[in-house]
């Protein structure tokens, strides 16, 4: 199964290496991407389920069950405030 975190290169910017911040509780994690179009930068956040196969490898899944909802939510509301500090800076256009 592919990564869920090997992100497609943006049009307009060279290849990214990975997510700009990755937060996790327990098997559950997000990770939020950084991309720019049109000189604004805007964010995306994808979620995944870490678990292990037979042979001991670790791979992901972007389904969930019922005991993975709260921390689900609990990740989505932890990188909804990241963004919103990362986008609360000055902007130039509301400056003077």
């Amino acid at each position: 199964m592919a990564s869920k975190y090997a992100p497609p290169a943006p049009p307009n910017r060279p290849s990214s290496s990975g997510p700009i911040k990755t937060l996790r509780l327990g098997r559950i994690k997000a990770a939020v991407w950084e991309n720019g179009a049109d000189q604004r930068m805007f964010y995306n956040v994808t979620f995944a389920r870490t678990y292990m196969d037979e042979a001991n490898k670790f791979h992901d899944a972007d389904s969930f069950g019922r005991d993975d909802l709260l921390l689900l939510s609990k990740l989505a509301d932890q990188a909804h405030t990241f963004i919103c500090e990362r986008t609360s800076g000055p902007r130039s256009d509301e400056q003077g």
